[in-house]
């Protein structure tokens, strides 16, 4: 897969309230960092099978639903397996049925078809915001 068939099947299960990755799509050595996360969760996992458990322990404990992932902006780069990628993620609280949105950037990077980087920058201060309604 190209660096942007694998951001639109991340998007594809955000959407859907699935974790974000299958272990179809990751490298073994795949690597996911969150530079910005908030306090008291992971900034890096490394390897396939942690970051899948990872994603599942998130996706299971997030009380949101993602409705939709818009202004998408994907820049390319040099690097014809990378991409710098620019969102919105728009969702509802599951519990308070609050909707609330969040800006992110993205770098992706894919070795031989498969997800082997994604470095997230999330607006953690939105977040939580969105979380406490």
């Amino acid at each position: 897969m190209t660096p942007q068939e694998i951001f639109a099947r991340m998007r594809e299960r955000w959407l859907a309230g699935e974790p974000t990755y299958d272990g179809a799509m990751l490298a073994g050595d795949v690597v996911v960092e969150t530079p910005f996360a908030a306090p008291g969760r992971p900034t890096r996992t490394e390897g396939r099978e942690r970051v899948i458990e990872q994603a599942r322990a998130g996706r299971a404990g997030f009380p949101v639903r993602f409705d939709e992932c818009r202004g998408v902006v994907i820049h390319e780069t040099t690097d014809p397996d990378v991409i710098v990628v620019e969102y919105e993620l728009v969702g509802t609280h599951e519990v308070t049925g609050a909707q609330a949105s969040a800006p992110f950037i993205g770098v992706l990077r894919t070795r031989d078809g498969l997800l082997a980087g994604w470095r997230e920058y999330q607006h953690t201060m939105a977040i939580a915001a969105a979380l406490s309604t």
